[in-house]
């Protein structure tokens, strides 16, 4: 079996996704076209090597429905012969695009795998794939009666089942903004982020931290999900998610390149990461956001390793009580997770988020000097990937 080694792991910066802001006026193929560029250029690859271009992407519509993974790599000027793929599985998509450019090159099947993510949630707004439509049909709401609730009750109810209070929550979602700030100025991301071209400039860093923000400022905001039909249903709930508390709606790209281990010899490409165990799980659909438990806890035992011997834990910041719900039941180190900030503060990109949380966790890796990472990301429909990885 070849082993699967990252070579190089880049990503965008973090844009909002309101009018004026950095990527609202960039096409969301040239944001990956750019991200993708770079990642071949700067590693003075022939593009024409690559076996594949696999793409996350989850509100596949409008400007992200043509194939965005094939639209972007032609739009970077690579060769028509290398195929590409995009795929969805919600917030996961460029996790599972890692695992399977990775389980490809160690099934023998490929030499030289881009995996990449996309979301340009200003340009394409979430859930425009599905406006006016209902994607679950007759026979899945009869299983699930009286039916699905949205992510934010969801959070709630791990909130509740967790026993996590709004000043929990609101501490927690400070404390991510002033880890990503620390590490914004300390220059901790410069070297995982590429400067992207826009009609406006050149933009360089994320825009999306607030350094100033404080727990006192959170807790004025109010909860957008609370009604008195929902109230009625789960009188358990205290509608403690708020804006503040869960991840920001965010436009980015990110893009990583694997090679197995005869071609990096060959190119005379340096590995940075090996991929030590996969997973993917499903979970309860109607709870939907705690499957990263049982993902962590499966690629634990196929790997035979404990938490603790994992130094950074990358855990997607969906909603503050989603990070805090895996931490309270794996007992994990609160200094481990998330350290450079997460995606409360930097942004969630649906379809992006899985590369982007796994080039911050390789970096860090490299810039503490510590050996393994685990990441986990919560998914709609109740789902998650995990991965863990090892620094070489």
């Amino acid at each position: 079996m070849q082993q699967a080694f990252i070579i190089d792991a880049i990503r965008s910066p973090l844009g909002r996704s309101k009018p004026g802001s950095a990527f609202t006026e960039l096409h969301a193929t040239e944001l990956l076209a750019q991200v993708l560029s770079q990642l071949v250029r700067r590693n003075d690859l022939d593009p024409g090597l690559v076996d594949d271009v696999i793409t996350g992407c989850v509100t596949q519509a409008g400007e992200q429905s043509a194939g965005v993974g094939r639209v972007a790599w032609l739009a970077a000027g690579f060769p028509e012969h290398v195929p590409a793929t995009t795929i969805d599985r919600k917030c996961g998509s460029s996790q599972q695009a890692v695992h399977f450019a990775a389980q490809g090159i160690m099934a023998g099947a490929y030499d030289i795998v881009i995996a990449c993510g996309i979301e340009s949630m200003s340009r394409v707004p979430m859930g425009a794939a599905r406006i006016g439509q209902n994607p679950y049909g007759p026979s899945f709401e009869e299983r699930y009666a009286p039916g699905l609730v949205g992510q934010g009750v969801s959070a709630e109810l791990v909130a509740a089942k967790w026993e996590l209070s709004r000043h929990d929550m609101d501490s927690y979602s400070a404390r991510s903004h002033q880890r990503a700030a620390a590490t914004q100025a300390a220059g901790g991301f410069k070297r995982e982020i590429v400067g992207i071209q826009t009609v406006n400039g050149l933009v360089e860093q994320d825009e999306t931290i607030r350094a100033n923000t404080t727990v006192e400022r959170l807790a004025t905001l109010e909860s957008p999900f609370r009604n008195d039909e929902l109230s009625a249903r789960f009188p358990q709930i205290g509608w403690n998610v708020t804006a503040g508390n869960a991840s920001q709606i965010s436009d980015g790209a990110a893009a990583i390149l694997i090679v197995s281990e005869r071609m990096a010899t060959k190119l005379g490409l340096k590995p940075r990461a090996r991929f030590v165990g996969f997973d993917v799980i499903g979970a309860n659909p109607l709870e939907m956001l705690t499957a990263p438990i049982p993902a962590t806890q499966r690629v634990l035992a196929k790997t035979g390793m404990t938490l603790e011997q994992i130094a950074h834990y990358e855990i997607n910041e969906a909603f503050a009580s989603v990070p805090m719900a895996w931490q309270k039941t794996m007992k994990a180190d609160g200094a481990r997770l998330n350290p450079r900030g997460g995606a409360i503060a930097l942004g969630h990109p649906l379809g992006a988020s899985g590369v982007r949380l796994m080039t911050t966790m390789l970096h860090a890796l490299e810039d503490s000097g510590e050996r393994f990472g685990l990441q986990s990301m919560c998914e709609a429909g109740g789902m998650a990937n995990a991965t863990i990885i090892e620094r070489v």
